[in-house]
């Protein structure tokens, strides 16, 4: 979800009125996901690597995730959403880590979508996490394929994703779901994430829909 601190610096705005316009974003395309009946929809929210930028920013983004989870747990209550917290709680506050694990808590038992919150992720540290505990759990290296390593991982149990849209005119994947994309689409836009809206989200579902998935494997006739 690229773009809020570059939303922000267009209009004259301090960068966290941009976060906060992104995640007023973030829940109304979580809330269009779940009226389409698309079962996975995963938010990258807080890389490993945004702890480089400014402090007060930090915080100010640490800070939004507290006050807007009461918010976004209602919200997957009253829709139907279970929330699953990929990346690592060590290094956040106690209060974000209460409020993501009571987020948790409260939604587990929710079944009409799984809503992914990557936020103190990246993809090669949660690789790297994930090769640690084959170790600590004593995996025999001949048993260790692409199905073990895939249930260590954040993500474990949640389908590899078919899609992936990053907006603000970004042409990378910036250590996002490393090993899950392999074979994931990818939908790159211009469009900011603040301003990511419905008719957005429906250019981007049409663009996958007429890409042909081989898989490595040669086209179907």
């Amino acid at each position: 979800m690229d773009g809020n601190g570059r939303w922000a610096e267009q209009r004259g705005l301090p960068r966290l009125a941009g976060h906060n316009r992104g995640a007023t974003a973030a829940q109304h395309i979580v809330e269009i996901c779940a009226e389409y009946e698309i079962p996975y929809v995963t938010l990258y929210a807080f890389s490993t690597e945004n702890w480089t930028r400014p402090q007060d920013e930090v915080n100010g983004l640490f800070q939004l995730l507290e006050e807007r989870l009461d918010e976004g747990i209602n919200l997957a209550q009253k829709k139907g959403i279970k929330i699953r917290h990929l990346g690592k709680l060590d290094g956040l506050s106690p209060r974000t880590q209460d409020g993501i694990r009571r987020a948790m808590e409260l939604t587990q038992n929710n079944t009409r979508m799984t809503l992914g919150l990557a936020f103190n992720y990246g993809g090669r540290d949660e690789i790297v996490e994930a090769t640690r505990r084959l170790i600590l759990n004593c995996i025999p290296a001949q048993d260790i394929d692409e199905n073990v390593i895939s249930q260590y991982l954040y993500t474990s149990g949640i389908p590899d994703p078919d899609l992936i849209i990053r907006t603000g005119n970004e042409t990378r994947l910036s250590n996002f779901l490393t090993w899950q994309a392999a074979y994931a689409e990818i939908y790159f836009t211009p469009v900011l994430w603040p301003d990511f809206d419905r008719k957005e989200i429906d250019k981007a579902l049409i663009a996958y829909g007429q890409r042909q998935r081989r898989f490595g494997s040669l086209a179907q006739d």
